[in-house]
């Protein structure tokens, strides 16, 4: 869902550089305390596997915008959400500065609509908070499809909103969201059923990864206590 700079006035883009370049400091400041080496390694690999996936966009008519797979709600899964937003919030500042996806201008409003969105609104308001979403392999499932359709949705609702605050857009906010929202509907769908995978994946592989985390409790504990069979992982 990259924007680009025509989207976007200049009042708006520099408001979104401001409060996403504060969350930026915030974040480094929170992983540098955590000093969790072991994490550095994985946040580099993490975010070329999000930088590859992104660059399979396709432009979404009649917006100026372009859809994609964010990524977000694996990175915050597998890193929590400090470390998975300074990842996320490097591969689009890459993506800007060599490809042009986006723009300058634009840049913060991407790092906010993708990143900010899903690791400090829809993954600990969702995922973290969802009853039960961590006593069965179905409701965590469940909960991660949930939190990657929310995502991509609530960042497609503020690429609309951020247009239409920047007076350019020719098209009504209903009819703008008309177009984006069905669309991110279903990538958000095949986004959590990939996470979903990849995530179960990770798991069997390298449940170490898990430990600390939100979802070391169905990763790590023995399978009795939530009456779950290691087989169905």
């Amino acid at each position: 869902m990259h924007m680009a700079d025509a989207l976007l006035s200049p009042a708006v883009g520099g408001s979104m550089w401001l409060l996403s370049g504060a969350a930026i400091a915030r974040c480094s400041a929170r992983v540098r305390t955590e000093a969790n080496d072991s994490r550095t390694p994985l946040m580099g690999v993490l975010g070329a596997f999000v930088f590859a996936a992104q660059m399979f966009t396709f432009a979404i008519p009649g917006t100026g915008s372009s859809g994609h797979l964010c990524g977000g709600t694996l990175l915050a899964l597998l890193l929590g959400p400090h470390a998975a937003f300074l990842t996320l919030a490097s591969v689009l500042v890459v993506q800007a500065l060599l490809f042009g996806d986006g723009g300058l201008l634009a840049l913060g409003c991407n790092i906010f609509n993708m990143a900010f969105v899903t690791m400090f609104v829809v993954y600990p308001l969702l995922f973290c908070c969802l009853p039960g979403a961590l006593r069965s392999t179905w409701r965590m499932g469940a909960a991660i499809v949930m939190t990657a359709v929310l995502s991509l949705q609530l960042g497609a609702l503020c690429v609309a909103l951020e247009t239409c605050l920047s007076g350019i857009s020719e098209l009504p906010l209903s009819a703008f969201m008309l177009l984006l929202q069905p669309i991110h509907l279903a990538m958000g769908l095949v986004e959590g059923g990939m996470t979903l995978a990849i995530v179960v994946f990770v798991a069997r592989a390298r449940p170490d990864i898990f430990t600390g985390g939100v979802l070391e409790a169905i990763f790590t504990a023995p399978p009795q206590k939530y009456g779950l069979d290691q087989n169905q992982m």
